[in-house]
């Protein structure tokens, strides 16, 4: 197998990001206004803490890109090492809360279905 296909996830994808937006264009634009809007740097959240909120999400939605990216924008915008590796495991509790508060879900819905 060769290095091009030995993953699905290559930094070399991010090629495609024009061909991507060329196909559709009208999609495309709504996600990058929301996308620019999110990220800009005249909010009232200041752009180091957008950039850890955005590595958080990107650790939950397990997205190799917005991790590199975001990762990026927050070491340029005064991150630090320790405040990246706070992220990972507060996203880390998050991710694992969410599994019990579906988890809560689930014995409902058990209950519903059993008739109890």
């Amino acid at each position: 197998m060769s290095e091009k296909s030995s993953g699905y996830q290559h930094p070399a994808d991010l090629a495609y990001a024009r061909q991507l937006i060329s196909l559709a264009p009208a999609e495309a634009q709504g996600f990058l206004a929301l996308k620019n809007t999110a990220e800009r740097e005249d909010g009232a959240i200041p752009a180091k803490y957008r950039e850890l909120i955005s590595i958080a999400v990107a650790l939950t939605t397990q997205c190799a890109y917005c991790l590199d990216t975001h990762n990026k924008n927050a070491i340029k915008a005064g991150a630090t090492k320790a405040e990246i590796a706070e992220v990972v495991f507060i996203a880390a509790a998050l991710r694992a809360g969410a599994a019990v508060g579906h988890g809560l879900l689930a014995m409902r819905l058990f209950d519903e279905v059993a008739g109890q």
